[in-house]
């Protein structure tokens, strides 16, 4: 049975500072779905979205941040356990830092909770420590979290829902003609130092730390798949069905 790592983030989960239960619904369906013949491993950003409603705090300052994750990150899991339990199904909260991963000893030991639970049909659900881990908050999302829980706890697969649907040749958003690349085996030095702009989705925070991730998976041999979270018709077609429609896939096996 292939173990995957699923990471989901924040503006699929999210629609005007509120959790969207729809798409929520929508991804714990295919979440069950793939239980049936893989071990699954989520990777959840939303605790900041989660807890807004609660705390509504200037979220540019950091501490602010914090405090709303903090509230958060329990009602993003209520809100997964309440979807789960449709479909008989239970969650389970890890927060892990680059730390713990890090370290040896702690990450065997998280290995073996992430296996215990699996084995007993329960989802574990992966998030960073907002309260204590700033330059997840500061910085960027949890692909890189999630590369590494895919290296760290032995999954043959990631799989990124997010809103970028695909891996394109250029800017789709400025360029009527880009085409989206179905199979990426080597990312160029270049790719991985686009410059950062806030109007681009696919700089900094949206497309190069889905470019980082793939990359250190690729030099560990695994592989990632990017698909949209909005739409999971490709992914379901690509992971359930075994048909490649849409998104891209980064291996490199040939």
């Amino acid at each position: 049975m292939k173990r995957v790592v699923v990471k989901v983030g924040t503006h699929v989960l999210s629609e005007q500072n509120r959790l969207c239960k729809e798409r929520i619904l929508n991804l714990v369906e295919f979440l069950v779905a793939l239980m049936q013949n893989h071990e699954v491993i989520l990777v959840s950003s939303g605790a900041v979205a989660a807890g807004y409603m609660t705390l509504k705090l200037d979220k540019v300052l950091l501490h602010n941040r914090q405090a709303i994750a903090a509230v958060g990150q329990p009602q993003l899991m209520a809100m997964y356990n309440k979807k789960l339990e449709k479909f008989g199904k239970n969650a389970a909260q890890l927060l892990l830092t680059a730390d713990d991963l890090d370290s040896r000893k702690r990450s065997f030991h998280a290995k073996c909770t992430i296996d215990t639970l699996i084995n007993n049909g329960v989802l574990p659900i992966i998030n960073e420590n907002d309260a204590t881990a700033i330059e997840e908050l500061v910085f960027g999302d949890n692909d890189q979290l999630s590369a590494r829980v895919a290296y760290y706890f032995g999954a043959d697969l990631l799989i990124l829902l997010s809103d970028i649907d695909g891996y394109y040749d250029k800017d789709p958003n400025k360029h009527s003609n880009a085409v989206m690349k179905k199979v990426v085996y080597k990312i160029e030095k270049s790719e991985l130092e686009i410059e950062k702009s806030p109007n681009f989705a696919f700089a900094t925070g949206g497309i190069v730390t889905k470019l980082k991730a793939a990359d250190f998976l690729m030099q560990h041999g695994k592989s990632m798949f990017i698909a949209s979270g909005f739409d999971l018709s490709d992914v379901k077609s690509y992971i359930l069905d075994g048909i490649h429609k849409g998104g891209t896939l980064f291996t490199c096996e040939s």
